[in-house]
């Protein structure tokens, strides 16, 4: 879904064109940044690491409130940032579960919350990262992006539906590599690899 969480970040600063036109390139970066921030845990305690579905959402208020208080580059960027990552964090509870094949159903397991100190399951409103109703969620808002933007972000948001589109195409082809290649990865990468690459593949 990392697509869709970086399109759904950007577009968190469409107000921006209207209400404060000079800030709005910072703030359609800050909310990809911020989209795609939670997922650098990939490989270290994924949707834990980095995921904070409670925590991101109360400092982005408290940065927002600061943003409408003292509107500047350095305050709209911090809002954007954290209101990317917490809408991240949050969506990943209507995807499918931390497991390498997420369409079988069997994780019960989508993202951490750290305030109750266990994880939550998922709703599977997205049945799994790369399913088709992902891809149209990418499209989808991308669309109000590409009428708004042009330039440099404008080309960011068409690669980042083309990404999109490919993940889509190869999704159920990369986990079935991932299990096949993982247990001949050399034993100093072993500690980096997720432990759903090595049990799935015995489940096979």
């Amino acid at each position: 879904m990392l697509p869709t969480h970086v399109l759904g970040g950007m577009l968190l600063a469409a107000p921006l064109v209207r209400v404060a036109p000079e800030l709005a390139p910072i703030g359609f970066v800050a909310g990809f940044l911020g989209g795609l921030f939670p997922d650098l845990d990939m490989y270290v305690g994924h949707r834990k690491t980095l995921h904070f579905p409670v925590y991101y959402g109360l400092f982005a208020a408290i940065a927002l409130l600061a943003a409408l208080v003292a509107p500047s580059a350095a305050t709209v960027a911090a809002a954007l940032f954290l209101l990317g990552a917490a809408v991240h964090s949050v969506a990943d509870m209507y995807g499918g579960g931390l497991e390498l094949r997420p369409w079988e159903g069997n994780s019960d397991r989508a993202v951490y919350n750290h305030y109750h100190g266990a994880w939550i399951a998922p709703r599977r409103l997205v049945r799994y990262d790369g399913a088709v109703e992902d891809l149209a969620l990418s499209v989808g808002l991308s669309l109000p992006l590409l009428l708004l933007l042009d330039g440099p972000l404008r080309r960011v948001v068409l690669g980042t539906l083309l990404v999109a589109a490919v993940y889509t195409v190869t999704r159920r082809h990369l986990a079935e590599m991932a299990a096949k290649i993982a247990p001949y990865a050399p034993d100093a990468l072993s500690p980096f690899l997720p432990e759903r690459y090595v049990d799935d593949d015995t489940k096979q």
